[in-house]
């Protein structure tokens, strides 16, 4: 397995720190809104990491935390006359509502700021031990001279650094990148007792004094989106390895940016899209599956046309299963033939392809490719035995879109049965397309029931013409996009 570095910038094998074990560290929101598209990115992304690992057989302990101490959240919660940490906590509950929509496991830990202030006061008296941070009044600077690798992750100069960075003009500090470790109480903002005075820690300290709770030193992958390498991924290696004298963490990974109509998304453009906008116009399976869709260090260019493909293509791989499910519910043949072998050997090398492609640096869009080939490939198996296929080669097939779907996680599986849930069910915080579909359906079954052909064709024509097919079988009505 292979995996780009940021701190290197390039390709490296992965060799954990422990055999078998991978601890992994994700940076997750600032609690003050909804969390957009931007966030649900790296959300899904090292979601599926972690489930990738998970699959190879890894033990995975991975962390990800919630800022709740913030410019950003104090800024809000004076705007809504509330409390600050009251605020993060509701946006806390909204994120878990959003992620879980999207399908996004909670990790084996979710750190908030709040709940690990002796930590960071304890990393930050380490660093004023070690004369790697300063004290000015009752704030608190760590100076940057301390340490020479300061730049490592970015590769840029101190004075490419200063030129791009918006630097807090602060005529107390010792250099002009100093940062922030600790700030002084200010009126009518949230504050905790330290030796320095009553105050409250900076951005960057949170996640290193958090990793290192949890993870300790030189674990192995930490991971975030690409606007986070300077100054926050730079300012937590600087902090964590200044402190203990150790390699903070082994693989850097970042995702890139979002961006519509290829320009990064940002509120100043005003193409701003929250992920709860974006669940009540598609189905949250659509969007993991587009979150996925392009390598995940590309920029991913948004639109509502590549959302809909996003959808059609799912709906297709969708159909593969559906049709896979309704030939084993038929009787079948026990033994094996010449097509069966072939068909077998076939899904073999899917599977190895499938490997290959997230053993290369993660790569969901060749493994999303490898599916639907899988898609094509029971779709010809399943045309040409009509009869009685053979029951062993589609146990096959279904337990590899099933292994396939423990690492994309682009379908939701019943968790007493294992099965895949294809039906496109209402998920709570997700779009209204799909359950509207099923109450017409409803309705047209009670029409039929009644004899009334007139509406039940009615609907089936209507519904027809906005890309909504119907087929009446056996087993009940299905329908499928066009």
């Amino acid at each position: 397995m292979e995996i780009y570095n940021t701190l290197t910038r390039r390709k490296e094998k992965f060799i954990p720190r422990q055999p078998g074990r991978v601890d992994m560290y994700v940076c997750g929101p600032t609690t003050y809104n909804f969390i957009h598209l931007g966030n649900a990115r790296p959300l899904v992304f090292f979601d599926t990491v972690r489930r990738y690992f998970k699959f190879r057989g890894y033990q995975v302990r991975y962390i990800q935390n919630f800022t709740d101490i913030d410019d950003k959240i104090i800024n809000r919660a004076r705007e809504e006359n509330v409390d600050a940490l009251a605020l993060a906590r509701k946006y806390i509950e909204e994120y878990y509502r959003d992620a879980g929509a999207l399908n996004v496991l909670p990790a084996d830990v979710h750190p908030k700021v709040s709940e690990h202030l002796p930590e960071i006061i304890e990393l930050i008296s380490t660093l004023i031990a070690k004369r790697a941070a300063y004290v000015v009044e009752n704030d608190v600077f760590f100076d940057i001279s301390a340490f020479p690798e300061y730049g490592k992750l970015s590769g840029r100069t101190l004075e490419e650094m200063q030129a791009g960075a918006r630097v807090e003009v602060d005529p107390r500090k010792k250099h002009p990148m100093d940062f922030a470790l600790w700030k002084a109480a200010r009126p009518g903002e949230p504050s905790w007792e330290s030796p320095w005075g009553r105050g409250r820690p900076g951005w960057h300290i949170e996640c290193s004094a958090m990793a290192l709770k949890y993870l300790g030193s030189n674990f192995d992958i930490h991971g975030g989106g690409y606007d986070l390498v300077f100054p926050h991924h730079e300012n937590e290696i600087a902090q964590a390895e200044a402190a203990t004298g150790q390699p903070f963490a082994r693989y850097w990974m970042h995702n890139g940016f979002i961006t519509v109509n290829q320009e990064k998304m940002s509120k100043s453009l005003g193409n701003f899209f929250l992920v709860r906008e974006i669940l009540e116009k598609f189905p949250p399976e659509v969007v993991r599956f587009f979150l996925l869709s392009t390598h995940y260090r590309s920029p991913l260019d948004f639109d509502d046309e590549k959302m809909a493909a996003a959808g059609r293509g799912l709906e297709r791989m969708k159909n593969s299963i559906r049709l896979l499910m309704e030939a084993l519910e038929q009787p079948g043949r026990e033994q094996l033939n010449s097509a069966d072998e072939e068909f077998a050997a076939a899904l073999e090398r899917y599977r190895q392809e499938f490997v290959a492609a997230m053993d290369d640096d993660f790569n969901t869009a060749l493994a999303l490719s490898i599916c639907f080939e899988l898609a094509r490939e029971v779709n010809t198996y399943l045309h040409n035995n009509t009869g009685a296929p053979c029951r062993a080669a589609l146990e096959k097939a279904l337990e590899l879109f099933r292994s396939f779907n423990e690492v994309l996680g682009i379908f939701r599986v019943d968790e007493g049965t294992g099965r895949i849930l294809i039906e496109g069910r209402h998920v709570p915080g997700g779009g209204l397309e799909e359950p509207l579909i099923e109450l017409l359906l409803e309705v047209r079954q009670r029409a039929r029931a009644k004899k009334d052909w007139a509406t039940a064709d009615y609907i089936r024509d209507r519904l027809k013409e906005l890309g909504i097919i119907l087929e009446d079988t056996p087993g009940g009505v299905r329908w499928k996009r066009q």
